[in-house]
């Protein structure tokens, strides 16, 4: 199978308001745009899937007045190396620690959204030991990722028939490439549940939106939709396992969800009852875990409120990471009071 590098797709990609920058990994080259002061604290970026690094874009000037930070593009996804047959979590999960060796330097902070979040807790129970000094997951699908979970419903029960609907109308490596069709495809390919509750998990953009519409489709390899609806993807990286060994200091962002009463299908990254069961594996470990809930928040905070999701950060780095104050435990039976 042939790997595919940015100059391969190159009138794929449009201009942003920060320098982007390739990183030879080894196998992959692994593009990120950088902001802020190289003497404050870093702050590691993970985007979710479909999601290149510019998805924080609009959060990252507010973060670099309190960090040096570092947005990434995961192999499979906008500039970075796109890599047939190569997209599991142990993979990310060692490219980005090759990243914090070669570019950041030294421990650092990690904030992950959706299977970024995923990736901040694969970081954070298995970065060597002194490298994350603390980590954000931002609407996480654990154990909703998998194909068969320890808890509630797996990856084909919540947003897999979605992934299913981009890696058929456009290919593993794009070779199919019909983005028209699959949007003519939608409204009857997916789940009447999940169309009814698109709207408040992922609020479409608007016509003229910056960047155009579907330009992160545009930059995601969907063989990662495969990956991940197939198992592939989370066969070798069990969730229950990889909580128990968390060892920094914890932040859960818990948004949109909402199980559908007829067909049990979860509209959402997790259920409550699965964002509690990680919280306890995280307190198991003798780790200090925040949860906050937002139930009408989008799937990105970081996209669709970025002065919110930097407050939230700031107010748990403040406080929790580097304050004298010790981690709040919120419990996701009831909703944080703030």
């Amino acid at each position: 199978m042939t790997y595919l590098e940015a100059t391969d797709r190159e009138g794929t990609f449009v201009s942003h308001g920060f320098d982007e920058h390739l990183v030879d990994l080894g196998e992959i080259r692994m593009n990120h745009a950088t902001a802020g002061d190289p003497a404050a604290p870093p702050l590691l970026l993970i985007p979710g899937q479909s999601e290149s690094w510019w998805g924080y874009e609009a959060a990252m000037p507010l973060l670099a007045e309190h960090f040096w930070v570092h947005a990434v593009d995961l192999r499979g996804q906008g500039r970075s190396t796109w890599t047939p047959g190569r997209y599991t979590i142990d993979t990310f999960g060692g490219d980005l620690e090759r990243f914090i060796d070669l570019v950041i330097g030294r421990p650092t902070l990690v904030s992950g959204m959706s299977s970024g979040g995923v990736l901040s807790a694969w970081l954070s129970a298995f970065a060597k030991p002194g490298v994350i000094r603390g980590a954000v997951w931002e609407d996480p699908p654990v154990f909703a990722s998998q194909t068969t979970p320890a808890i509630g419903p797996g990856i084909r029960q919540a947003i897999g028939p979605v992934f299913t609907a981009w890696n058929t109308w456009l290919g593993d490596q794009w070779k199919v490439g019909d983005l028209e069709g699959l949007m003519r495809a939608l409204p009857t390919a997916l789940p009447p549940e999940i169309l009814r509750a698109m709207v408040s998990m992922i609020p479409p953009p608007a016509p003229d939106a910056y960047p155009p519409p579907g330009q992160n489709l545009r930059e995601y390899d969907p063989e990662w939709g495969r990956a991940f609806v197939s198992g592939a993807a989370t066969a070798s990286c069990d969730h229950e396992t990889m909580l128990r060994r968390v060892r920094v200091p914890v932040l859960f962002t818990h948004h949109f969800r909402t199980v559908d009463e007829q067909t049990g299908r979860l509209i959402g990254a997790s259920t409550d009852a699965q964002a509690r069961r990680a919280c306890e594996l995280v307190a198991e470990a003798g780790q200090r875990v925040d949860y906050r809930s937002f139930p009408d928040m989008p799937h990105s905070m970081h996209e669709h409120a970025p002065k919110q999701y930097v407050e939230t950060v700031l107010d748990w780095v403040a406080t929790q990471v580097t304050g004298p104050a010790p981690l709040r435990s919120v419990s996701p039976d009831r909703e944080d009071p703030r």
